[in-house]
């Protein structure tokens, strides 16, 4: 059964998020991944959600919630040894929200898609699944169907931007911000722009900014890569951050390696201050200084998109996660199909040495076992499959195999 924990930016407070995001998520996969009950564990980490997607084994479905109470308390805890404090472990205990069975898949959709976001159809959260995806199978925490429902998410997140117009205009939290910022700037070509940060944000924001008009726009980088991104993007690089400060009317910062205080704010010049990290790349007390203006993620989320604009790439989610439960449902019985129809075409290769009759056997093969499979599909979709697994003892003495089939029973039961 799959089961996921996530805390995000609906259920859970930011500086909770931004305490427990200092934790390794490698960590807490590996202690995660030690109970002998977990098949395989995926922990996502963005900047505003922390989640977990486990894979549990049969025999803890003690319950309606059996797994998934021990699977809760295994996440929780791994987040305390890793690393996190008590309370903070506490909170999210309170306040995250457990997905389990057919819902996960769901779920990860939507999140891989945008649409579970802050704002509602933002590019980046693809890429960070993925990411945790590579990082998983780094550490040897992965499972096969974890494998299997992260690399669909990738293709139907592909879909879902091919297909759906999903918050257009707003994709990113970069852009939003830009957008917040309109009403404070008269003319971008003459405002001096700070991007603090080289990752993927930087990158989405040169491109908002000049898209807007913006040409002053500099670049500075605590581990040194602020020349190679500037050249790569046009823009100019800066080495000392006060003084890069000192010469912007709007920063923007995004950075897992460094953290504006107050001793980095020069003067009482107006500017505006853009923290999109988590954790928090910008000390609070910066907010308070004279000139200052500090919007967050907590700011940039009470004016971020409104769900309501995923309606229809919900709808093609919600089909792609259907798809998927129905071929892992119907797995066992297309396994049965095509290993009965492999069995009869080996007899009969064994009975012929002219290559043209082989072939087109080999061929006939493939075109008889096209049909039971995608009807077997369809069944499972419906719910129907033991129907198809009836006919196929009838009409041809197969069965499909109990132990393969009690685990998509599990996972379609949820």
């Amino acid at each position: 059964m799959l089961f996921c924990l996530t805390a995000n930016h609906r259920n859970t407070d930011f500086d909770v998020l931004d305490r427990i995001s200092h934790v390794t998520g490698s960590d807490a996969a590996d202690r995660i991944a030690a109970h002998d009950f977990v098949r395989g564990v995926i922990v996502l980490s963005t900047c505003n959600r922390f989640e977990a997607y486990v894979e549990l084994d049969e025999p803890v479905l003690v319950g309606p919630s059996g797994g998934s109470a021990l699977a809760r308390e295994a996440v929780v805890d791994a987040l305390r040894d890793a690393g996190a404090e008590s309370g903070d472990a506490d909170a999210l205990d309170a306040s995250a929200t457990c997905v389990v069975g057919d819902d996960v898949v769901r779920h990860l959709f939507a999140v891989s898609s945008g649409l579970e976001s802050m704002v509602v159809g933002e590019e980046e959260i693809s890429g960070q699944v993925q990411r945790s995806l590579v990082a998983a199978r780094a550490a040897g925490t992965t499972s096969t169907l974890l494998e299997q429902a992260f690399q669909r998410a990738t293709r139907t997140t592909r879909e879902v931007r091919a297909k759906a117009d999903v918050a257009a205009g707003g994709r990113s939290l970069a852009r939003l911000a830009l957008d917040l910022a309109e009403s404070r700037v008269t003319d971008w070509a003459t405002v001096r722009v700070l991007l603090v940060g080289t990752g993927s944000y930087a990158a989405t924001t040169i491109t908002a900014l000049r898209a807007r008009g913006a040409v002053d726009v500099r670049v500075f980088s605590a581990t040194g890569r602020a020349e190679k991104f500037a050249l790569k993007y046009g823009v100019r690089p800066e080495r000392v951050l006060r003084d890069a400060i000192a010469d912007a009317d709007i920063v923007l910062t995004c950075t897992a390696k460094y953290v504006v205080t107050v001793a980095d704010i020069p003067d009482t010049a107006p500017r505006l201050i853009v923290d999109l990290g988590l954790p928090r790349n910008v000390d609070r007390a910066v907010g308070e200084l004279a000139g200052v203006e500090l919007m967050d993620l907590e700011l940039l989320g009470r004016h971020a998109a409104l769900p309501e604009l995923g309606a229809g790439a919900h709808e093609l989610v919600g089909s792609a996660a259907s798809t998927f439960t129905a071929e892992r449902v119907a797995a066992s019985s297309v396994v049965a199909v095509r290993t009965h129809i492999q069995q009869v075409l080996d007899a009969e290769l064994a009975r012929t040495s002219d290559p043209q009759v082989a072939a087109a056997l080999r061929h006939f093969a493939g075109v008889l076992a096209h049909t039971p499979s995608v009807r077997a599909r369809e069944l499972a979709a419906d719910g129907r499959i033991d129907e198809f697994e009836s006919a196929l003892g009838t009409v041809f003495g197969i069965e499909v195999a109990p132990a393969v089939r009690a685990v998509d029973d599990d996972l379609a039961a949820g």
